[in-house]
């Protein structure tokens, strides 16, 4: 076990969560944990998901209110009844995936709830504008204020959202998953703005699945496992491999399994494939029990090739062979029919129905199998998620549990889950453990090779390369939608992943 916290012992943290409990029907989400934030450094809070973390950010900014312990400002006792009192004291969030209007300005959107006001209540244009560029300018955004959010690109509308986040007098920032959806250019970017935050004396909450962000940016870690606090300490005293056992409860020395492929027939083959503007000239086939890596770069029309082979959209030229036969594939029910499954990358949005229980969403696709005469049988229902969802291990208190309150991690294991139960012959997972922990990211990648080893076909997106070389029996990279490469054996390296991915 790593040494404990060595903060000195006089530091008050700004912020600090003291046994802190908090339950739901059937699951003790908190159990007594602790946490400590302190002006002019980053804490990273770790665990796997289901692990307590996101809960204690909505306890944090007066989403939910914690059953028993202390939140105590200063070393002071305080509560935090609705969000607006959690801003009120300084809290503000950067979540994964912040709300914001397009059809409203840049300014607009950083004031919203909260513009600054002239006589009878009007809004000060002119203020809201000058504040509005000065935040942005104080994180090196240089964003017209004026900009309808439309105009702007995912990572400049990230930036809008962070703004937002400053725009209250903050003493804390609390950081969650700030960077899925950015570019490697503008993590750094990011990492730029943690100094700066740093630097005007910001505590700093941050949490992320990716290792080299912690030890990049965070001054202390806290591990969180199974809702309880296992541990705290300077980043510095500890390693990557000591963290992960924190964070499992034990040693995780093998993300990717020992698998030994057992390729059989050829199950998909895939013909001079096109689309209008996305892609052209793919050109693949697919066999029982193997595991076909895509790799690319963000743009590459990896997940455009995925959504059209799945019906999602119409190719303009092409053919498509299952078992030999040619097949037409004009919306995702004839995929399914077909035997062809997809488990897109935006899982929220278009792999499930997250205000649906777990058993509905993994029975969607299999009606069919679960009704009599018409009408639903529950019974059935329960027994072929309660199946799929073993085999996946999932972590909920019961089927009846609402989707969108497990942690993303459970939740990509329930979209898994539910395509599984169609009985496919082909399956494609695009990017599967994007924003899990390591501990669900090896029992996916477990599953995916039970899968394999069963016979199933497999195509993966990843943009990780350990994992494409560590899962893939064959790797196709591609590069402006268009293959730029298939290897195999010695010659699938990072080198080449990246050298052929890049145009190099």
């Amino acid at each position: 076990m790593p040494a404990l916290a060595t903060t000195p012992a006089d530091a008050t943290p700004v912020l600090a969560l003291d046994r802190v409990t908090k339950t739901f029907p059937g699951v003790t989400a908190l159990d007594e944990v602790k946490l400590g934030l302190y002006p002019g450094e980053v804490t990273a809070l770790v665990g796997e998901n289901g692990a307590g973390k996101s809960t204690v950010v909505k306890i944090l900014t007066g989403i939910y209110q914690p059953d028993g312990g202390e939140i105590r400002i200063d070393g002071e006792a305080t509560r935090f009844p609705t969000p607006r009192d959690a801003t009120a004291a300084g809290i503000t969030a950067i979540h994964q995936e912040t709300v914001l209007f397009d059809e409203l300005s840049v300014a607009e959107n950083i004031f919203l709830g909260h513009a600054p006001r002239r006589t009878f209540g009007l809004i000060d244009w002119t203020v809201m504008e000058t504040r509005a560029r000065e935040i942005l300018e104080s994180i090196g955004a240089k964003l017209d204020p004026r900009t309808k959010l439309r105009e702007l690109g995912i990572a400049s509308k990230h930036l809008v959202a962070i703004a937002r986040a400053l725009s209250v007098d903050a003493r804390v920032v609390i950081m969650d998953e700030p960077t899925a959806a950015l570019s490697h250019t503008e993590i750094h970017e990011l990492y730029e703005l943690v100094e700066k935050l740093k630097a005007q004396g910001k505590a700093i909450l941050f949490i992320s699945h990716k290792f080299d962000e912690i030890f990049r940016i965070a001054d202390h870690y806290t591990v969180f496992r199974d809702g309880q606090f296992v541990g705290e300490g300077h980043v510095s005293e500890i390693d990557e491999a000591a963290l992960v056992t924190m964070m499992v409860g034990r040693d995780v020395s093998a993300v990717f399994p020992d698998r030994e492929a057992r390729i059989g027939e050829e199950v998909l083959r895939v013909t001079d494939y096109a689309h209008p503007t996305e892609f052209a000239d793919i050109n693949f086939d697919l066999h029982q029990g193997e595991i076909l890596g895509f790799y690319g770069l963000v743009g590459a029309g990896r997940s455009e090739v995925m959504q059209a082979l799945f019906g999602i959209t119409k190719p303009s030229a092409g053919q498509i062979h299952i078992d030999g036969q040619p097949v037409t594939l004009n919306s995702p029910a004839d995929a399914i029919a077909a035997g062809l499954v997809y488990v897109p990358e935006d899982r929220g949005k278009q792999g499930a129905i997250t205000a649906l229980p777990i058993f509905q969403n993994v029975t969607l696709p299999s009606l069919g199998r679960t009704s009599r005469g018409g009408f639903l049988r529950m019974a059935r229902e329960f027994d072929l998620a309660r199946e799929y969802t073993r085999r996946l291990d999932l972590r909920a208190a019961s089927l009846d549990t609402e989707l969108g309150t497990l942690s993303g991690g459970n939740q990509q294991k329930v979209v898994i889950a539910k395509w599984l139960a169609t009985q496919p012959k082909i399956i494609i997972l695009d990017e599967p453990t994007k924003g899990i922990d390591i501990g669900s990211k090896a029992a996916v990648h477990a599953f995916m090779a039970e899968l394999a080893a069963q016979g199933l076909a497999v195509i993966m997106v990843s943009s990780e390369i350990p994992e494409v070389l560590g899962m893939s029996d064959r790797v196709i990279v591609m590069r402006e939608g268009r293959m730029a490469a298939e290897l195999s054996g010695a010659k699938m390296t990072p080198e080449t992943l990246v050298r052929h991915a890049a145009g190099i």
